[in-house]
């Protein structure tokens, strides 16, 4: 090899490395890669933006437009009845609860599917005497492998598609089922009767049914009038801390001072508080007190309804505290309460901590909130409406979107409409028929992830031209001895690490080619290696970082780390055995 492979194989290792310190968002990451790549001569200009014309990213934009057509429709919730009633068999509450999801996952963005099912399923598991713990992650596995059954049922095998069609290889709607449906049935059944009972039971309280903030940092304001002004907190009845809610500290302008009964309140004094939502609730509706941020009384008359939004790994918020960032201006809410992705936080006041991927927030949110960031996941994963929505959705556009989506459906299958041409069209007639405005299309645009591909694109394109690929394919051969399928567990084993070290999509990009490699060195069917990366990358159960649906239920579940990987890797082994057997069966 020569220093161009180095230098490739040298980005490669500072990407992964990065993405593990969190240095940076990941299409910063990779886009700075690219462009390291392109001043250094490696890829030429053409090669290096190939992949922002490319059909991939083309068709996975307008597949992020029909998702969200199919989420404004109100389909999945006009079903939250009829599926989710009380049972008292866990073994069956999870069946009705994750057959219905790798159905609708196996056809459009598996994000809104596992955002709009959360709450929910946790008032589900409350009337039905259940812990949330052991339904979440069974809800984030039955999206990610019903995501597996079909070409467009997850954002990996639509990229993996597009580098496939440019390599020669057609991947057709259908062709993922015959892998894809074993494994999401294998996941199913042993989530139902095993993996349940390496999940941990991790209770919440019902007076939380209406809410995933259980314990989490608040903040209330004394407001102007309060008849408050001029009394002690022993005085006011604030001096007593229970197992509710208790002081953290008093902020008074720019002075902070650590609880004390006999401190006098004033006006605009900010009480710092850690403990149950309801105790919030309880605050704002008694006279003299208001949110913690100042607002005037008119604004804050629009501060209804609240929402709750979880904290994307791609947030401006990542890394900053609230004193640091003017909330009500750049998102036009104002943060009520905190709660991180670990549990409760103590020793700070909520404007002091800092704010990770995957905290909750509960903010009361001006007129336009929830249409401008639900679709977007550029800054939440999801924003829902504290409660159950009263909503009223229309049968007539419920209709037409899902029309589309059928319509979209039988024109791939055809084989005779390519990707891109058939969700592009879709996408667009969402927007002609008026299921989604211009504005929640254009919000539906999913940037970060657009950009993070075509930037891997690039980067795939140095591995291959480089002969990295090439080099990598040898030494995995060369593990795998002569047999291809020993070969071909070898590439599913280093696709599924690199994914959950990095983004999946990305870990697809840059094994594809020597996927290809692979399939060139023992004279393969192409198409067997192909669908190898495709579902490795797609099958991230270990981590939660390793897939946002997995973040996402990671605080409404009170989970931890090590709780997706005990249950996690038994599912990952099944999988692979599972994918690479029928592989090996169909294609070897």
């Amino acid at each position: 090899m020569d220093w161009q492979a180095y230098l490739t194989i040298a980005v490669i290792v500072s990407i992964a490395v990065a993405l593990v310190r969190d240095l940076a968002r990941p299409d910063l990451i990779f886009l700075a890669a690219l462009g390291l790549l392109l001043v250094a001569g490696v890829i030429t200009p053409s090669e290096a933006f190939a992949g922002f014309s490319n059909g991939a990213v083309i068709a996975l934009g307008s597949l992020f437009v029909v998702a969200a057509g199919i989420e404004k429709s109100g389909l999945l919730r006009r079903f939250e009845r009829q599926l989710l009633r009380r049972v008292s068999n866990l073994s069956k509450a999870l069946f009705r609860l994750m057959i219905p999801t790798a159905l609708v996952s196996a056809f459009m963005n598996n994000t809104p599917v596992v955002a709009i099912w959360t709450q929910p399923v946790q008032r589900w598991a409350y009337r039905s005497r259940l812990s949330p713990s052991k339904l979440l992650i069974p809800l984030s596995y039955a999206a990610i492998a019903g995501g597996m059954i079909t070409l467009i049922g997850s954002s990996t095998n639509v990229v993996v598609s597009g580098l496939a069609q440019d390599a020669g290889h057609t991947l057709a709607l259908f062709d993922f089922t015959m892998i894809g449906l074993p494994a999401a049935v294998i996941v199913l059944i042993f989530m139902a009767f095993f993996g349940v009972r390496l999940l941990p039971d991790r209770a919440s309280e019902p007076p939380f049914t209406r809410s995933r903030l259980e314990k989490c940092l608040f903040e209330v304001r004394v407001t102007r009038r309060s008849p408050l002004i001029g009394q002690t907190l022993k005085q006011a009845g604030l001096d007593v801390g229970d197992e509710s809610a208790v002081i953290v500290q008093i902020r008074r302008d720019k002075h902070v001072m650590a609880f004390d009964p006999q401190i006098i309140l004033d006006q605009d004094d900010v009480l710092c508080f850690s403990g149950s939502l309801s105790v919030l609730e309880d605050l704002l509706n008694r006279p003299g007190f208001g949110p913690g941020r100042a607002i005037s009384e008119q604004r804050l008359g629009n501060l209804l309804p609240m929402y709750e939004a979880v904290i994307s790994e791609t947030s401006y918020l990542i890394g900053k505290s609230l004193a640091e960032v003017d909330f009500l201006a750049k998102y036009g809410a104002v943060v009520l309460a905190v709660q991180h992705k670990s549990g409760v936080l103590e020793g700070a006041g909520m404007r002091d901590t800092t704010l990770k991927a995957g905290d909750l927030l509960l903010v009361g949110a001006v007129a336009g909130f929830e249409e401008r960031w639900h679709a977007s996941h550029l800054e939440f994963f999801y924003v829902v409406p504290r409660g159950v929505s009263r909503r009223k959705f229309s049968t007539a556009r419920m209709v037409t979107s899902v029309s589309i989506l059928a319509a979209m459906v039988l024109a791939i299958s055809t084989g005779r409409v390519p990707l891109p041409t058939a969700a592009f069209t879709a996408a667009l007639a969402m927007v002609v028929t008026r299921c989604i405005t211009v504005a929640t299309a254009r919000n539906a645009l999913d940037l970060q992830v657009l950009l993070l591909i075509a930037s891997a694109l690039g980067l795939g394109v140095a591995v291959g031209k480089t002969g990295v690929a090439e080099n990598l394919a040898q030494v995995l051969t060369e593990i795998g001895g002569i047999n291809p399928i020993l070969a071909l567990i070898v590439l599913y084993a280093c696709t599924n690490v690199l994914t959950e070290l990095i983004a999946n999509k990305a870990a697809a990009v840059l094994m594809l080619p020597v996927a290809l490699s692979m399939a060139s060195t023992f004279d393969a069917e192409p198409k067997a290696f192909i669908l190898t990366v495709a579902v490795a990358a797609a099958a991230s159960f270990m981590t939660p970082v390793g897939y946002q649906t997995n973040l996402m239920v990671m605080a409404a579940g009170n989970y931890r780390v090590r709780d997706y990987l005990r249950v996690g890797l038994p599912v990952s082994l099944l999988v692979m055995l599972v994918s690479t057997t029928i592989i090996s069966l169909r294609w070897l």
